[in-house]
């Protein structure tokens, strides 16, 4: 797990909300604190859509797409007042995951990783970014964790959003 502070809150924000900085993500789930507090989950429910429209071909991933959640998140927290606190929980999309996990570990058994996961939270006044590793199962081999905190502090970097290591 990597904890990291985002130096410009501006700029992360920029690239989440306005931008397609995270448009690799899925969104688990979501809280943002305005004038009332908003809670998504961002599991899909497939019983929304027709029947003719429930295939893995229209909606291959569990959770919504962030490129999707994105302009729901931004109606919410846009205005004149900065939010009280929002968080935001994103899951790298499973076919990213396992090309990364594939790349940087290629003899290694990465079966028990669920998904790898980056938490971006705003508590009024800073912007925390943190990583993540879900398993299925207990393991000893951390090297998926190791693998993913250095592709989100690389990824980081080549997208401008400078950080601090806490």
């Amino acid at each position: 797990m990597l904890s990291l502070k985002a130096m410009s809150v501006k700029n992360l924000m920029a690239g989440l909300l306005a931008g397609d900085l995270f448009d690799g993500f899925l969104l688990q789930q979501a809280r943002i604190q305005t004038a009332v507090t908003y809670t998504i989950d961002g599991r899909l429910n497939t019983e929304f859509y027709p029947l003719e429209e429930r295939t893995p071909q229209l909606h291959p991933y569990e959770f919504q797409p962030w490129s999707e959640a994105r302009e729901i998140a931004y109606q919410l927290i846009k205005g004149k007042n900065t939010p009280v606190f929002f968080q935001f929980v994103l899951q790298l999309k499973p076919d990213q995951a396992s090309k990364l996990l594939k790349k940087e570990y290629p003899d290694g058994d990465y079966s028990a990783v669920r998904a790898l996961l980056l938490t971006i939270r705003y508590d009024g006044q800073a912007a925390h970014l943190t990583t993540g590793t879900s398993y299925t199962s207990f393991v000893l081999d951390k090297t998926p964790d190791q693998i993913w905190d250095r592709a989100v502090s690389k990824f980081l970097g080549m997208k401008g959003i400078d950080v601090e290591v806490l």
